[in-house]
């Protein structure tokens, strides 16, 4: 045995708590549970022993009320009753980081789900975390390239840019986000899939990702049957990986879906917890969750986070509570209009509804010229398309229409993309450059994309870190953390900590 692993066994005994406090549970209720004692704080995970079934449930504090502890489970509540003990862990739910973690698919506790093996690590990062200082933040100067020609052409994004993909239902926003994981530039994915439907877990990872777009990839995952505590958690837990990688100093892209099922998450916990409704039946928590974990993405003194958020507009009202404030925090918003998806137009981008605010600074001015002529030309079509239709224009008559009309194919086929598509940046420059009829050089667009290749890599490769780090015969040391990293599941009920270092 190495002097390492050594180590890294008497790292784990230092840190280790022999004193935990326990209470019982004294009240369940719906989503809550309340018991008396342990001494916690908010935020703190505990474990409640189920002796009915001898296993463990996993739960957070999620508020204190007098003598009574209040939590939410990350599982089922089944089988907990009163007098059910509750185990302090002393510990915030906090996550290994490690390259290991490249190719891996994770529950919102931050443990594997897909039988690959152990993702130990000495390094953890806390789930919930403060967003960098704002004047440590670097200036976005360099352009992500998404390889989905409507996004690159019209709205481009700068590395470090947040962006809000709003849409109704069945739209197509979950393909869009397969087709920038499998096609971005960037170094590594971290896809966080949050109240979705289970059966779209492996088509996402099989259909869109594929295998080698898995081998940069994290996948968190909560689908809609998790209790909301989970939903809630995967979502941070999804910003702290990304944030791991970028302080290793790689271009992340964090991609979410989606940001409405957090904010619903957060409604049923702080229903739960007592919190007063506000607007559109919301509390006040919900608004103030937004912005903390929206702004953890973007950029640092030593990597980037692009996030593409995904929000789900109810009754395609743009309006809506969560889309106004979501629009708000946000650096530009790309919406899916299902006019366009009625029409078999992939992906529904309405690019003349939808905007990057760092367009200006991540595009030459030759390319601004070109972007500004192409969106004319689809909104003076767009303010004529009923008398262009029934054809009562004549041609002639208008020559802003007349050449709008004769862009209108060239910008139809610019903007469609078959999903398994892959849109190079210099092609799309070059059909920029046809339909608008301005020559884009590259020495106008080159200097803001990064052609070089990845700026980061895992020191063993991509293939190394997806697969074969589970496979390799490598014995790990033990977790720092009394939180488990072992699948996820229910497992076998723990001992109780010894009777006389129990408080």
């Amino acid at each position: 045995m190495s002097l390492d692993l050594i180590g890294k066994y008497l790292d784990a005994v230092e840190t280790a708590d022999p004193i935990k406090y326990a209470g019982r549970v004294t009240r369940v209720q719906g989503l809550l549970v309340e018991s008396e004692g342990p001494q916690a704080v908010v935020g703190e995970v505990c474990k409640i022993l189920v002796p009915r079934t001898g296993k463990t449930a996993w739960a957070e504090v999620v508020g204190l009320r007098k003598d009574a502890v209040q939590l939410m489970s990350y599982s089922p509540l089944d089988g907990i009753e009163v007098g059910s003990r509750v185990i302090a862990t002393g510990e915030l739910l906090s996550v290994p980081v490690s390259e290991r973690l490249l190719g891996r698919v994770l529950d919102s506790m931050g443990r594997p789900t897909d039988g690959k093996g152990d993702i130990a690590s000495p390094t953890r990062y806390p789930a919930v975390a403060a967003p960098p200082d704002a004047l440590t933040r670097r200036r976005i100067t360099k352009r992500v390239v998404t390889g989905v020609r409507s996004i690159d052409g019209l709205l481009p994004l700068g590395k470090g840019q947040r962006i809000g993909v709003f849409a109704g239902s069945g739209v197509g926003k979950s393909t869009l986000l397969g087709m920038i994981a499998r096609n971005t530039d960037a170094d590594v994915n971290v896809i966080a899939l949050i109240g979705e439907r289970g059966r779209e877990v492996r088509d996402f990872i099989e259909n869109d990702l594929g295998e080698e777009g898995l081998a940069r990839s994290v996948l968190i995952v909560s689908t809609s049957d998790t209790p909301p505590l989970a939903r809630l958690r995967g979502a941070y837990v999804a910003a702290a990986v990304a944030e791991y990688f970028r302080d290793q100093g790689a271009d992340v892209m964090l991609l979410f879906d989606s940001v409405t099922r957090f904010a619903r998450a957060q409604r049923e916990i702080g229903l739960a917890a007592g919190e007063p409704p506000a607007t559109r039946g919301y509390t006040p928590s919900v608004f103030d969750s937004m912005p903390r974990l929206l702004e953890r993405a973007g950029t640092s003194d030593k990597g980037t986070i692009t996030g593409v958020f995904t929000i789900l507009v109810d009754g395609d009202d743009m309006d809506e509570p969560i889309a106004d404030t979501v629009r708000g925090i946000l650096d530009g918003h790309v919406v899916l209009t299902r006019k366009l998806a009625e029409r078999y137009h992939y992906p529904a981008v309405d690019v003349l509804k939808s905007i990057s605010r760092l367009s200006p600074a991540v595009t030459g001015p030759i390319t601004q010229k070109a972007m500004g002529a192409v969106r004319k030309l689809m909104a003076v079509y767009a303010e004529n398309e009923d008398m262009i239709s029934i054809g009562a224009y004549q041609k002639g008559a208008d020559k802003g229409i007349d050449a709008a009309i004769a862009a209108r194919e060239g910008v139809e086929a610019f903007l469609n993309q078959a999903v398994g598509e892959r849109a190079p940046i210099g092609e799309t420059m070059a059909g920029l450059a046809a339909i608008s009829g301005v020559e884009i050089p590259a020495s106008d667009w080159e200097p803001f994309a990064d052609l070089a290749g990845p700026s980061w890599t895992p020191p063993g490769g991509y293939a190394r870190s997806a697969r074969a780090e589970a496979e390799a015969d490598v014995e790990l040391a033990p977790p720092r953390s009394t939180i488990p990293v072992a699948p996820a599941g229910p497992g076998p009920a723990e001992a109780a900590p010894g009777e006389a270092g129990t408080a």
